[in-house]
């Protein structure tokens, strides 16, 4: 990659991948892991968003786990 100014990696230092091989920390899957030194800036963005997208599902899930649990 040669873009000027790359996105820059959201990976924290805590490499452990859950059970769907999703890293517990920087929420990226470990394909995307593995393919983020070859993304174009363009790319990298869409993986935000997909880290997002995850995110936001989780919360959901736990949100809707602690009403069922009340």
């Amino acid at each position: 990659m040669n873009e000027v100014n790359p996105v820059p990696s959201p990976c924290i230092g805590v490499c452990a991948l859950d059970e769907q091989d999703v890293c517990i920390a920087c929420r990226r899957t470990a394909i995307e892991i593995g393919e983020w030194g070859v993304m174009n800036n363009a790319q990298r963005i869409e993986v935000y968003d997909l880290i997002g997208e995850r995110v936001r599902a989780e919360k959901l899930a736990r949100d809707n786990n602690n009403e069922s649990n009340d």
